[in-house]
């Protein structure tokens, strides 16, 4: 299941890619410039040749916005509501390099959001933590999107209430340490409630974290995390203040360009906001890439709760379990 796995997520950042070279670069375009506005408000049919416009036409409201095949300079911020920003094309829409606020292509602080099948790339800004996303409350499910060469593909504040899904999705090239206030990293969730992570990638890390979370509960299941074209990267998955779940059906590959190679996966590693009494960590595939010469630990614990490491294939060099 893993190398079936494996295979198939590994072509969705060729696809994309060939889909990137395709496309033109331009500021979002007036009307007259394309057959289509390229927003379009699914519910009233009504075109919108700038995203934010068609943010607030939904307002405080429940819409879904449909992109257009084409390569966006372009960003929003949405309140409030419950939005769904889909792409008509899975990996046709590309929101390149513009932020809002300072933060990120897509500021969400409404009720809730859907992403589905959008690209984010080059996000950049002077605090080094530019995102894709940048989720400030409420719900959030991407599905079938890919981050690729920014700070970070999806950043959060906290929300205790509030449940993030990411499910067939891509992380590239993300990542970094250089920002005065920290590491960026691929996914960085605050104290959420929960965060479910299922069938996705990580890949090509270029620092910090793949998956770093505060939230209460966590489930990671059936993804990649191939380190073996990273660079300057630390742990797979960071859980720093602890948490309960599920970890099952992964597959991990260290590469030898680390900051940072003592563990796989670590728990409870800064404070301890959560209990991790239960977490399931099982069922997963993990080793060196080729050239590695130094060996780690698969889970590394300093929460001192009861976690439930079970049976994972592990490669030579490789010790399951280490309490810190």
């Amino acid at each position: 299941m893993i190398n079936a796995l494996r295979i198939a997520i590994r072509l969705v950042p060729a696809a994309a890619a060939l889909v990137l070279a395709a496309l033109p670069l331009s500021p979002a375009p007036a009307e007259n410039e394309l057959q289509a506005a390229p927003y379009t408000v699914a519910e009233t049919g009504r075109g919108y040749t700038r995203l934010q416009d068609a943010v607030n036409a939904i307002g405080a409201g429940r819409g879904t916005i449909r992109f257009a095949s084409f390569r966006f300079a372009d960003c929003a911020v949405q309140e409030a509501g419950e939005i769904a920003y889909v792409a008509a094309k899975p990996g046709e829409a590309i929101l390149d390099g513009v932020v809002c606020e300072g933060k990120a292509a897509l500021v969400l602080r409404g009720r809730a959001a859907r992403v589905e099948g959008l690209v984010f790339a080059n996000m950049r800004v002077p605090e080094k933590n530019g995102a894709g996303i940048r989720l400030e409350r409420g719900n959030l499910d991407v599905a079938g999107s890919w981050f690729r060469d920014s700070e970070q593909g999806i950043l959060t504040a906290d929300d205790p209430s509030g449940t993030i899904t990411v499910d067939k999705s891509t992380f590239t090239r993300l990542g970094t340490c250089e920002g005065g206030g920290g590491c960026a990293h691929s996914i960085y969730v605050g104290l959420y409630g929960a965060l479910d992570v299922t069938g996705t990638r990580f890949e090509q890390g270029r620092g910090g974290h793949y998956l770093k979370s505060r939230s209460a509960h966590v489930t990671v299941l059936d993804s990649s995390f191939d380190d073996s074209h990273g660079r300057g990267t630390n742990y797979m998955i960071d859980l720093p203040a602890g948490s309960t779940g599920r970890i099952a059906g992964n597959w991990f590959v260290q590469g030898n360009e680390k900051e940072n190679h003592s563990a796989f996966i670590a728990v409870g590693a800064e404070t301890i906001e959560n209990s991790s009494d239960g977490l399931s960590i099982s069922g997963n595939d993990a080793r060196f890439a080729p050239g590695v010469e130094w060996g780690s630990v698969f889970v590394a614990d300093w929460s001192g709760d009861r976690i439930a490491v079970g049976k994972n294939t592990l490669g030579p060099g490789l010790r399951s379990f280490e309490k810190r």
